[in-house]
């Protein structure tokens, strides 16, 4: 298995931070709620930043907001942020928009949502040690309750948890696999919930590695707080 060393032995993996949204279950912008005194975006791209793993990051956010994100990358040192570009107006349109500013010399591309700013280390070496092998990886969790699928309140039939997963990110590829993924989906106009599935339209293996509870997406307010309360346990560790 691909262990990275250093700079010379190891594949250039470029991250997409897809930041686009528009966090209407917020009830806010999300990217600049402050979480332990840092925002949301901010703590994304650190997380990021931080990684052995990455060599750089394109950051896909509204158009409005370019100035103001480029400029916060430059004002915290993040030297890993090679662009600010503008999303598009579906999640695969702002994934293919930041997928098309990587490195031409990138072999690994991951996709991560900056929703998710408590991302390990960790989690990002396993998905990129597992792309970097089989050429798609992604972080998942096993779902702990019972699901049932449903259809206007009836219940049709109970689903085996055992091969149930929440997906998380980042999603990692090789460079290869998820450009043309991405592009034929926004040809077609295919809506994704997330990246492993344009993938997955082109027959290709997505693999999954040992994700977190901690990895978890801020969606409402009350994540906030399950966010907030997160790092104070970890302060404690």
């Amino acid at each position: 298995m691909f262990r990275k060393k250093d700079k010379s032995d190891s594949p250039f993996c470029s991250c997409v931070l897809v930041a686009a949204g528009t966090s209407s279950r917020m009830g806010g912008d999300k990217m600049t709620i402050k979480i332990a005194g840092r925002t949301v975006l901010e703590r994304s791209i650190a997380a990021l930043e931080g990684s052995g793993y990455i060599d750089e990051v394109v950051v896909v956010t509204q158009s409005g907001k370019i100035p103001l994100v480029a400029s916060m990358a430059r004002d915290f040192g993040f030297s890993k942020v090679k662009c600010v570009v503008e999303g598009g107006a579906s999640r695969t349109e702002s994934s293919y928009n930041g997928v098309c500013e990587c490195s031409p010399k990138s072999e690994l591309i991951a996709i991560h949502d900056a929703a998710r700013p408590l991302v390990t280390g960790d989690i990002i070496e396993r998905a990129v040690l597992a792309a970097a092998e089989r050429g798609a990886a992604a972080p998942a969790i096993k779902v702990k309750d019972t699901v049932r699928q449903a259809r206007g309140g009836r219940v049709l039939r109970t689903l085996e948890r055992d091969e149930l997963f929440l997906m998380q990110t980042p999603q990692v590829f090789r460079a290869e696999l998820i450009r043309p993924a991405l592009a034929d989906a926004v040809r077609l106009g295919v809506q994704l919930t997330d990246d492993c599935a344009a993938v997955m339209l082109m027959d290709a293996e997505v693999f999954l590695v040992e994700g977190s509870e901690e990895n978890l997406k801020l969606t409402t307010p009350a994540d906030v707080y399950t966010a907030e309360a997160i790092l104070e346990e970890r302060e404690k560790r």
